[in-house]
C-alpha cells in the first residue's frame, strides 16, 4: 500500500517505504474483529475516523519572512466521550501518522475505561530550527484553526513529541481568549501554575515502569538485576529507565536520534540524564561507549523499551532481537508483522495502549481536577495511576491467558468491545 507524503520541500510523492501507522491500525482492527461477537457489525466504525482536519498554519518568521507550516486534528471516536490526545510537532509528521496514533488514542482510551474517545493533532515543523517566539506564533495560530473543534467537553489536546508544557499553555491561553473566559480544562499537560497536575510529567514512564514490573512478575522475572536497553531518551525513556535503575535493574543501552550508548557494566541513568538536561541530546556522553544505531537491537536483554517513534521494530529486527520482553512506550513502535514474529519466537510484547497510559490517566486526572478546582497531592496521584494501570493490565493479562492470545489481542478487544457497545447503543442519528 502506497502512501503520499511530502518532502522538506512541501513536494508530494509516492513512498512505497514510508511507516504507515493508519495501515498498521487497520490491520490490528481486522485481527481482532472475529473476537469482538456481534459488535463485529460495528466494527467499520473504528476504520473511519469521524473528523479529520487539515490546517494551513501561517506565520512571520523573526527574519519578517511569512511561513506555512501544515497542521492536523483528527478526532477518530468521540462515542465514549471527548476526544482525547496529543499534538506533535515534528518535521516528519504527515496525516497517515497523526490518523494512526488518533486510532491508537481510541484504544488505549477504552482499554483504561477512560471516558474518552480517541484524538491526535500534529504540525509538520522542527521546533529546533525555530525561536521560541516562532513557536509560539505557530502554536496560537494551530489552535485558532482548529479552536472550534477542541474544548473542555469536545477535544482536550496534551503534550506530544516536540511539545512540552509551555505548549500546552499558550493553546490554553489561546483557546481561553477566542472563547471569553480562561478555561484550563481545553488541555493537559499544563503548568502546574495553570491547572496542570502533579505527577503528570513523570506519568507514562512511571506507566511503563509498572506494566513492565507486572509483567516481570508473572513471567517469573526478577527486576533486580535485569537488564534493560531504552531507545527514546526524553520524559518517557528517561523516567522509565531511572525507575529500571532504582528498582535494580542494569540499562545496559540507551539511544536517542543523536547516539547510540552501550555500556555492559551499566549506564548511570542519573548523570546519563542531567548530561542531556544541559545539552538536550545523548550525542557526547560517554563517548568511548558510543556504537551503531543497529547495534543497539543486537544487545542481549531482558527488556527493550522503545520509547521514541513508531515502526522501530519490524519483522527483520524482530526476527534477531535478543530479549524477553518488549515493553512499548511509544505508540505504534511494532509492526504487525513484527508482532507475529516475536509472539511466534516466545517474546512478550507490551502494548503501547496499556504500556504508555499512565500519561494519559494522569491527564483524566488533571481534567476532573480542573472541573472541581481541587487538587490531589502527588501521593494521591501516583496512588491512582497504579490502582488504574494495575487494574486494566490484569484483565487484559487475565483475557489474554484465557483466550489464548497475546496481550496487544486482548487489550483491542476489551477495548473495542467498549467502544462499540457505545455506539450501539448511541445508535445512528438521524
Amino acid at each position: 500500500m502506497n502512501v503520499i507524503v511530502r518532502d522538506r520541500a512541501g513536494l508530494s510523492y509516492i513512498s512505497p517505504d514510508a511507516t504507515q501507522p493508519w495501515a498498521n491500525f487497520l490491520e490490528q482492527i481486522d485481527r481482532v474483529t472475529p473476537h469482538l461477537g456481534d459488535l463485529a457489525r460495528w466494527s467499520d466504525t473504528l476504520k473511519r475516523p469521524k473528523r479529520t482536519m487539515i490546517v494551513d498554519v501561517p506565520i512571520v518568521r523573526d527574519d519578517g519572512t511569512i511561513a506555512h507550516y501544515e497542521g492536523y486534528r483528527v478526532q477518530h471516536t468521540l462515542s465514549r466521550g471527548p476526544g482525547k490526545g496529543g499534538v506533535r510537532f515534528h518535521p516528519d509528521v504527515t496525516l497517515n501518522e497523526v490518523m494512526g496514533l488518533a486510532g491508537w488514542m481510541t484504544i488505549k482510551n477504552a482499554a483504561l475505561n477512560l471516558p474518552y474517545g480517541g484524538a491526535k493533532g500534529g504540525v509538520r515543523i522542527d521546533p529546533r530550527h525555530h525561536s521560541i517566539d516562532e513557536l509560539q506564533r505557530v502554536t496560537r495560530r494551530y489552535t485558532s484553526e482548529i479552536g472550534n473543534f477542541i474544548g473542555p467537553n469536545r477535544d482536550i489536546p496534551a503534550p506530544d513529541v516536540g511539545t512540552n508544557e509551555q505548549t500546552m499553555a499558550w493553546m490554553m491561553d489561546t483557546y481561553s481568549m477566542n472563547v471569553g473566559g480562561t478555561t484550563t480544562g481545553v488541555v493537559t499537560g499544563k503548568p502546574l501554575s495553570l491547572g496542570g497536575s502533579l505527577g503528570r510529567r513523570e506519568a507514562t514512564g512511571r506507566g511503563v515502569f509498572i506494566t513492565a514490573r507486572e509483567t516481570a512478575r508473572r513471567s517469573g522475572i526478577p527486576i533486580e538485576a535485569s537488564r534493560v536497553a531504552v531507545q527514546g531518551f526524553g520524559n518517557v525513556g528517561g523516567t522509565a529507565a531511572a525507575m529500571f535503575q532504582a528498582a535494580g535493574a542494569k540499562i545496559v543501552a540507551l539511544q536517542d536520534d543523536s547516539a547510540t550508548i552501550i555500556d555492559e557494566a551499566g549506564i548511570d541513568v542519573t548523570k546519563a540524564l542531567a548530561y542531556t538536561e544541559q545539552h538536550s541530546r545523548l550525542a557526547g556522553y560517554a563517548p568511548d561507549k558510543t556504537a551503531s544505531n543497529e547495534e543497539f537491537w543486537q544487545i542481549a536483554t531482558d527488556f527493550v523499551i522503545p520509547a521514541a517513534m513508531e515502526g522501530q521494530i519490524d519483522a527483520r529486527r524482530a526476527a534477531t532481537l535478543p530479549t524477553r520482553i518488549v515493553v512499548e512506550g511509544a505508540n505504534g513502535p511494532t509492526t504487525p508483522g513484527a508482532d507475529d514474529v516475536l509472539r511466534d519466537r516466545g517474546i512478550i510484547v507490551v502494548p503501547d495502549v496499556l504500556a504508555n497510559a499512565g500519561g494519559v490517566t494522569v491527564s483524566y486526572f488533571e481534567w476532573v481536577q480542573d472541573f472541581s478546582s481541587f487538587f490531589w497531592t502527588e501521593e494521591e496521584i501516583n496512588a491512582r495511576l497504579e490502582q488504574i494501570m494495575i487494574g486494566a493490565f490484569d484483565a487484559i493479562w487475565t483475557l489474554a491467558d484465557d483466550r489464548g492470545v497475546s496481550l496487544r489481542t486482548a487489550a483491542f478487544i476489551i477495548a473495542c468491545q467498549r467502544v462499540l457497545a457505545a455506539r450501539q447503543r448511541r445508535g445512528l442519528y438521524p
